[in-house]
């Protein structure tokens, strides 16, 4: 397998690392992995990516593996864009898109970051791994690491989606609720490396989940024919996600393959509830301060704190985009517009994101005729507490009411 990693390099100061053993952090921040992009263009073009499997690994010479055997996959394959009429006529629009990431083995984006960082850690040997998780993330790594015959641990929020916990436990994690956020979860895994010799594969601490989430920004260029869309709006918590398809535009753009050299203008959406990167975006700083008693039903939005958060403000301030907070009282109701609008099954992190799209679309900051692609991270499947809603009940030995029947 081809591969043309580098070095990692610090995306704080710059400082080079080697890509040759286990890396976490640099200063506290997180490292990027950077490839001999001249060496790729001369190995392959975008064209020969069309004979290749539909798969995320189609992109291996801008990904880490050294070998090919070492890949640990359950089939990522490239998820679908479904245009959304309705839901653009609603918001005054012509060109909404959702990418729709709960097509993923997993059930959400993160089967892609938690494929890569997995790989990478049997190539280096690491039998042991831990991760904090607010729910989706944690179910990713416990599914992976399985299939690689690595032992895994999850800590959790105690109110994390109850699917979440079980999916952890079900794939032989040793999962365990805290009462706390996320960031708890996270202190007990920082102090638990040495006494019991685990990986910390917490958000951004180890440079290779980015490369995995990295292919939703290639997959994207590709299926809207290396023409990039217009804005991209992306529900924000650790921020892998933006940050990963913003480098991903990065290299597209130096290897040639984009017919326009124009970028998304990228949005990164919060609720109201735990809003750090845009209360930082707003004030005009590059660094957030930690969201004090973060709450919101958008359990993969609820990071108080983000370890990448100036690469984050940094991608969103360089594509002129913008931080948004909507309103968590709301975000049940986006749930529901988007799922009965075009029957895809819209988590709570997504619906936040049509909030957005309805704001800026109201400001006029999103034109009319603009490419819009927002990213549906999860299955509303996995959120039944999110979903909890009453239905009206029929007596088998009453006469039935139609008219009752006909208004639901």
């Amino acid at each position: 397998m081809p591969r043309f990693v580098t070095h990692l390099e610090s995306a704080l100061d710059g400082t080079r690392l080697s890509a040759d053993e286990p890396q976490t952090l640099h200063k506290d921040r997180p490292l990027w992995v950077r490839y001999d992009l001249d060496a790729v263009r001369q190995a392959v073009t975008r064209d020969d990516l069309a004979e290749r499997p539909p798969m995320m690994w189609r992109y291996r010479e801008l990904l880490p593996p050294r070998d090919e055997r070492s890949i640990v996959s359950l089939g990522e394959q490239m998820t679908p864009i479904l245009r959304c009429r309705r839901l653009a006529h609603r918001f005054g629009l012509e060109n909404l898109f959702i990418k729709d990431e709960s097509r993923l083995p997993t059930g959400s984006f993160k089967s892609r970051g938690l494929a890569m960082a997995i790989t990478m850690a049997g190539e280096f040997g690491i039998r042991r791994v831990a991760i904090p998780t607010a729910g989706n993330a944690g179910g990713a790594m416990a599914a992976y690491a399985a299939r690689a015959g690595l032992e895994a641990f999850v800590f959790m929020p105690a109110d994390t989606p109850i699917i979440n916990r079980y999916e952890c436990r079900l794939a032989g994690a040793r999962t365990f609720l805290v009462n706390g956020l996320i960031t708890d979860c996270g202190r007990i895994v920082r102090e638990g490396k040495e006494p019991l010799g685990w990986f910390d594969m917490s958000t951004l601490k180890e440079p290779y989940r980015i490369e995995g989430k990295k292919t939703m920004g290639l997959e994207l260029a590709e299926q809207f024919g290396w023409k990039l869309p217009d804005v991209i709006v992306y529900p924000t918590g650790g921020g892998t996600g933006l940050i990963g398809m913003w480098k991903a535009f990065e290299e597209l753009a130096e290897l040639g393959w984009l017919e326009d050299t124009r970028r998304p203008r990228m949005v990164a959406v919060q609720s109201e509830g735990c809003a750090p990167i845009v209360r930082a975006f707003e004030a005009g700083e590059r660094f957030a301060q930690p969201f004090a008693d973060a709450q919101t039903i958008a359990s993969g939005i609820r990071v108080p704190a983000a370890v990448g958060d100036f690469m984050i403000l940094d991608a969103v301030r360089a594509s002129h985009g913008r931080a948004v907070a909507v309103e968590e009282a709301r975000l049940r109701y986006w749930m529901a517009l988007g799922t009965a609008s075009e029957g895809i099954a819209i988590c709570p992190e997504t619906a936040a994101c049509l909030g957005a799209v309805e704001k800026l679309a109201a400001e006029g900051w999103i034109g009319r005729e603009e490419r819009v692609v927002v990213f549906n991270t999860g299955a509303a499947q996995k959120y039944p507490e999110a979903m909890a809603i009453d239905l009206p009940q029929i007596d088998k030995n009453a006469p039935l009411d139609w008219e009752l029947i006909a208004r639901g």
